[in-house]
């Protein structure tokens, strides 16, 4: 509409039944706009509703092991990370140690290396093995 005073803004505003919005208030002279904010207010809601509808929230699942895991308990243990990462979560892995475990961790890292070589063609190592106490844990997150 081109330059307008704010009194004719205002009535032209009233007269089309709509509301006048400042999009540019920094601008010179302030820009305004004619339109039903509700109806604005409404479907920007809308909008914001549907794209958090279609967001993926990325999880982190866990699967413990422990040194000196049996064949049959590493191959289901490994298939559950498979679903997690085939899903698109991030898999935790922790290795716990009881006892005289403890003295021997480079036998947990052998566990481990063997999972992430197993899983190497659905999953990408994000943090490498750390010790923590009677812990050793490392994440591994989906490949793209």
């Amino acid at each position: 509409m081109g330059i307008v005073s704010i009194e004719e803004a205002r009535e032209r505003a009233g007269r089309a039944g709509l509301d006048l919005v400042e999009v540019a208030p920094a601008a010179r002279p302030p820009v305004c706009r004619l339109m039903d904010y509700g109806k604005y207010k409404y479907n920007a809601a809308r909008k914001a509703k549907e794209a958090k509808k279609k967001q993926h929230h990325i999880q982190i699942k866990e699967v413990k092991f422990r040194p000196g895991i049996e064949d049959h308990d590493y191959d289901f243990k490994v298939r559950h990370a498979r679903r997690f990462l085939g899903d698109g979560n991030k898999v935790k892995l922790t290795m716990m140690f009881r006892g005289r475990q403890l003295s021997h961790p480079e036998i947990g890292l052998e566990v481990l290396r063997r999972v992430t070589e197993d899983l190497e063609e659905v999953s990408k190592i994000e943090t490498r093995p750390v010790r923590e106490g009677r812990t050793m844990t490392m994440v591994l997150a989906p490949r793209s």
